[in-house]
Formats: C-alpha cells, structure tokens, sequence
C-alpha cells in the first residue's frame, strides 16, 4: 500500500512536471479587473461586488463554531477536525480577501482574494482523502496540499504564469464530483457534495457572463455579483451536510444507488407492463 501510494504521487509530480514543460505559460490578463459593475453607493467602490462577500464570513464563522461547539458535526475521522477548520477558515477569510480586492483590483491585491479560496480547495482535497482514501494518508496530506496552493499563488504573483494555480483551482472541480459519485463514502447525504459542486460550477458560468448578465439585468445585478452569492452557496451546503450526516451503515456510492435504484425502477415498470397483459388477456376470456 505505501509502495503505491509512492507510485502515485510519483506520477502525479510527473505529470505535473511534463505539464508545466509542454504548455505555454498563462499571464495574468489585466482585462479581468474590469468588471462590469463599477457603481458606488455610501462611498464604497464596486460596492455590490465587495458586500456580496458577507455571506462568506458568516458561513465561515458558523463552520467553525460548529467544529469546536461540542463536537457538533460528530466529526469521527482523524484530522477532520484540522481538515474542516482549513476549509471555514478560508472560507472565512474570502470575504475579506475578496473584499479587499475588488475595493481597487489589481494584481496586488487579487493575491489576497485567492490566497483563501485556495486554502479551502486544497483543504477539501484533502478532507475527502481522510473519508474515502485513507485516514492517515488524509492527516498528513492536509499540509502539504495548503502550501501547495500557496506556493501557486505565489508562483503566479511572482512569474505571472497561473498554470500552477488552475491546477489547484480545476482538478477538485474535477476530482471531488467524480470521488463523490465512484467511492463508497464513510457518511450519509453524499449528494451534498454534487450540490456544491453545481453551484461552484454555476458560479465560474456567471463570472464569465459577468457583463452580459448585467446587460440582461438592465444594469441591476452583474454576473460577478451573482457568482459571489452562488460561491457562498457551496460551503453553505457543505455545512447542511456535516449537521444532517450520520455514519453510514452500509457503505455504497452514490453511482451503485442510483444503479440499484434505475434497477427498481426498470422491475416495477416490467411488473406494471405484465400486470396489464395479464388483464388484458383476462377481459378477453370473460368475452
């Protein structure tokens, strides 16, 4: 087992390596910090893109008073505990990153609105190799998966070239949805996970429809507005998730029941049909 757990983060550090050597570099666009909503109201620039990040912080505190308020989420797994106050912690801190960020963006300050959005992607990778991997190998991968994400920020901030950072930020995108479906999980409402995943993927949607979403609006809501509020969505039901789950007593993934339910389905539609047949043949007879 370790042997291959060696093998696999050897390939994975390849193909990273092989990566960064085949792709070209992607410089930091400086159209990005247009956005289409520039109004202000009670002095405060970009105003509707800097409060639609309260949200973060409330969810963020919330996450992190459950963990610690009596064990509230009945977190069972070794280094849960590390890996969720990670993930409120960042979620927490982008709402003053972000914040901050979008006051005056620009590259200097779209550090710090990464900076914590990163922590708390590489902090759910990590999470759900605690559940559904190993509990050990989780622990110790929580580190080195958070200064990893650092390390690509800084790398981007420091050689303008975001291929480490889209790494981080695009293979949780990836990975979680499809870990989520595929392995058996340790605890009930997995589906929690597809939830968030919708919304975060809904989110980049609006960010890129940023200025045709408020085209539509009549100028009243951007798209990068609406991809705050939709963000904040997915620690909101990553929280619902920790306070409703419980053990699961048979573990199945989410594919093999929606298997055996399609299975169900089928069954009692084929009973439903011979049901019918049997019927009809018997009104026949009665004639």
């Amino acid at each position: 087992m370790r042997r291959r757990s060696v093998w696999a983060w050897a390939v994975a550090i390849a193909c990273f390596v092989v990566l960064m050597i085949v792709t070209p570099s992607i410089p930091q666009s400086q159209d990005y910090h247009n956005f289409a909503d520039h109004r202000e109201f009670f002095g405060i620039p970009n105003t509707l893109n800097v409060i639609s990040n309260f949200p973060f912080f409330i969810v963020g505190v919330i996450g992190l008073i459950l963990c610690y308020y009596g064990n509230y989420f009945r977190l069972s797994l070794d280094g849960e505990l590390w890996g969720w106050t990670c993930f409120f912690v960042g979620v927490a801190a982008v709402a003053f990153g972000s914040s901050y960020y979008h006051l005056k963006p620009n590259d200097a300050r779209l550090v710090w609105d990464r900076l914590p959005m990163t922590v708390a992607f590489t902090s759910i990778i990590a999470i759900f190799i605690i559940e559904r991997v190993d509990e050990r190998k989780g622990k110790v991968s929580i580190l080195p998966l958070v200064l990893a994400g650092i390390v690509s920020i800084l790398y981007w901030r420091f050689f303008d070239d975001l291929r480490p950072y889209a790494v981080v930020q695009f293979v949780p995108c990836i990975a979680i949805p499809l870990m989520a479906i595929l392995m058996p999980p340790m605890y009930t409402h997995s589906s929690y996970w597809l939830w968030a995943a919708g919304f975060y993927l809904l989110a980049k949607v609006e960010e890129a429809a940023d200025r045709r979403i408020y085209n539509w609006t009549h100028h009243i809501v951007s798209g990068h507005t609406l991809k705050h509020l939709c963000a904040a969505m997915v620690p909101v039901f990553l929280t619902l998730m920790l306070a409703k789950r419980s053990i699961q007593p048979q573990r199945q993934s989410l594919f093999q029941i929606w298997k055996i339910s399609w299975t169900r389905i089928q069954e009692s539609r084929f009973k439903g049909e011979e049901s019918n047949i049997n019927y009809t043949e018997v009104s026949i007879e009665e004639k």
